[in-house]
Order: C-alpha cells, then sequence, then structure tokens
C-alpha cells in the first residue's frame, strides 16, 4: 500500500488517499489518520537492512524514515488544500490519565482548528512497539481518545474470514461482526494479513478496544487506490458493530470507577449547570477534598454534600483549592499560569439521577 518491502513511497496509493480525506472534510467530517511506514522508509535512507537490525538501528531508521513519511502526507494533503500537523505518541500517552487528557486536548484543538493530524508510534524512543509494531492497537487508543465514531483499519485483504482466503479460497467472508469472541480471536491469529509486523489478530484486538469506547470499525482493504471512497461505494469489508456510542461508554467507566480520588462540592448555580449541559466551572465550586491530580476521577457533590456525578479533574486538588469560587479570566492570576478555562469538561463527567 503506502509503503513497499523496499522502503520506496506509494505516492499514486497516498495522492488517492489524500482526494478521499479531502472528500470527507469537504462533507465537514473530522479525519485523523495514524499511518505506520517510518521504519521502512528510514531503513532505505540509512541503509540498513530492518530484519537483523539492532534496536537502536530500528529508532535511527524511525528518526530518519518519520521526516519523510509525514512530509509525503503533507505534501499530498496540501495538495488539496488541506492542513495536516504530525503527533508521535506511544500507548503510554493514551493509558495514562493524565497524558491522556493532554494528548485528547492537543487532537481536539488540531481539528477544531480543520488540521488533519497524521499519528504514529514514536519509535525512536520506543522499545517493546517496534519489536511488535502494533499500530492497529495504537489506532483504537486514538480513537477511544477523540470519542470517535469510527475506525477504519486498512489491510490487504478486505474483511476478516473464517481462514486464511491465501491458503483456502473457500474461506468465508464475515461482513458484521455483532461481538468478538475468544474463537474468533483465535482464528485471526491464524489468518494472514499484512507484510509488515501486524495482522489481522492486531486488528480483531483493535476492534476489540474500539467497539468497547463506542467506536464502530472497518477492516477494509487498503491494496486498492481510493480505498474510502471504495467504502462508501460499497466496497466488501467488515464491520465489527460498537456496543453504545463513545459518549455513552466513557459515562459508564466514569460512573464505575472505583479510584475516586478527591471531591468537588458545588453551589447551586453550578449544579444546575452541569443539569443543563455545561462544564464545571471554576466560580461553582465552593469546597475541596481529598488529594488527586490531574486526570484523575473526583466526586461531583451539592451544597447538601450529596453525589450528584463524577467527573475528571482538569487540576490537581491544590490548585482546585486556589481556583476554587474564581472566574476563569482570573484563572491566570490565581495560579501564576493560564490554566484551562474549566475544573471539569463536560464530556468528562457523569451525572447520576436522584429520586
Amino acid at each position: 500500500m503506502l509503503v513497499d518491502e523496499s522502503g520506496r513511497l506509494n505516492r499514486e496509493w497516498l495522492n488517492a488517499l489524500a482526494t478521499d480525506v479531502a472528500a470527507l472534510r469537504e462533507n465537514q467530517q473530522e479525519v485523523l489518520i495514524v499511518s505506520s511506514g517510518a521504519i521502512a522508509i528510514g531503513s532505505s535512507i540509512i541503509g540498513i537492512d530492518k530484519r537483523r537490525a539492532r534496536l537502536e538501528d530500528l529508532q535511527a531508521a524511525a528518526a530518519a524514515g518519520q521526516v519523510r513519511l509525514v512530509h509525503a502526507y503533507q505534501e499530498a494533503l496540501a495538495q488539496r488544500d488541506v492542513v495536516t500537523g504530525q503527533v508521535l505518541l506511544t500507548p503510554e500517552d493514551t493509558e495514562n490519565r493524565r497524558r491522556f487528557l493532554n494528548a485528547r486536548g492537543t487532537l481536539n484543538k488540531l481539528l477544531e482548528k480543520s488540521v488533519v493530524p497524521v499519528l504514529n508510534e514514536n519509535d525512536t524512543v520506543a522499545t517493546e512497539e517496534i519489536r511488535y509494531g502494533d499500530n492497529d492497537r495504537l489506532a483504537a487508543r486514538v480513537a477511544q481518545l477523540v470519542m470517535a465514531d469510527a475506525l477504519v483499519l486498512l489491510s490487504d485483504v478486505d474483511g476478516f474470514y473464517t481462514e486464511d482466503p491465501g491458503r483456502n479460497p473457500q474461506a468465508e467472508h464475515i461482513p458484521v461482526v455483532e461481538s468478538i469472541t475468544g474463537e474468533m480471536l483465535a482464528m485471526a491469529g491464524e489468518t494472514r494479513s499484512d507484510v509488515g509486523t501486524g495482522g489481522m489478530a492486531t486488528k480483531v484486538q483493535a476492534a476489540r478496544i474500539a467497539t468497547h469506547a463506542g467506536c464502530e470499525t472497518i477492516v477494509a482493504s487498503g491494496q486498492i487506490e481510493n480505498p474510502l471512497r471504495a467504502l462508501q461505494d460499497g466496497a466488501p469489508c467488515t464491520v465489527f458493530r460498537a456496543t453504545g456510542t463513545p459518549a455513552a461508554a466513557r459515562k459508564q467507566w466514569l460512573a464505575g470507577a472505583l479510584d475516586v480520588n478527591g471531591e468537588l462540592r458545588l453551589d447551586d448555580g453550578a449544579v444546575n449547570a452541569l443539569q443543563k449541559g455545561n462544564s464545571l466551572l471554576p466560580v461553582g465550586v465552593v469546597g475541596v477534598a481529598g488529594q488527586f491530580n490531574r486526570g484523575d476521577v473526583v466526586r461531583l457533590t451539592d451544597s447538601g454534600g450529596r453525589e450528584i456525578g463524577r467527573g475528571l479533574a482538569e487540576y490537581p486538588d491544590n490548585e482546585a483549592l486556589r481556583l476554587a469560587g474564581c472566574q476563569s479570566d482570573q484563572i491566570e492570576e490565581a495560579l501564576g499560569y493560564r490554566g484551562r478555562d474549566v475544573m471539569v469538561h463536560r464530556n468528562e463527567l457523569v451525572l447520576f439521577e436522584h429520586d
């Protein structure tokens, strides 16, 4: 697809993909791209055999290749008046709560500014990620991070089969998967996909992560030009159905969180604002209790001490104490830096129903 085994970029394929992305943007759809290929490109640039290379060789190759990879995306998309931005992540950036919030804040701001983020693993500092090459899981975590509605994983086959279609022409193509079972994961482990370090097993595992986060996942062929347009035109694929919506999945997780580290006591005005779907502003906080960091789950209580909901704190406890009762334009004066306008964002809280 994008990069062959010799490290050569398939610019015709990339230009066709860029056309698809531009069409989605014109349709007011937000797009993020997770792309591998840096190591393969960099290996040819610095002259190493990536199959026999040491870890430090692969990291050097990633550094050299990433520049050319993201430039190719930038060039192809710029020709279609689409602005791009590079974001390098490791799984820790999507699994550690504080780093999760920072990464999501960056991605959401890029999308808000109509920039298409091009993401890859930060292979120059990663270790295990290079050995196992799991960009599918990274893509699923990114989908979870931005609460995406859909994740498209491009493969060298047009979906999930009961057996390896390259070995058994009678293998059955499965167009829709309602629930991922252990039997399916076992079948995926025996099904060939991709010449790189990924495979169908990683795609099914990624689909499980994404669908549990409310994100529908599609595995489709990337061996054709304009693969996204082909999907819109009805090309064969496998759709893994999501369990609920991204927002519902996030709120279910918050409501059931066992590790609750602190409490924000709210005035009646703040409670009413939350019930109308607004974020929690510092001015509505009248008390702070417990020890917590940014990204920790905190209880939200009303003036009578009743827990009305939970949310992810945007500030640690010591700063939350200093901000309680402040107007948003007083944050910089209180903290000495221009922080976030909210104590808890509306996308990061769940309210409980009371009789």
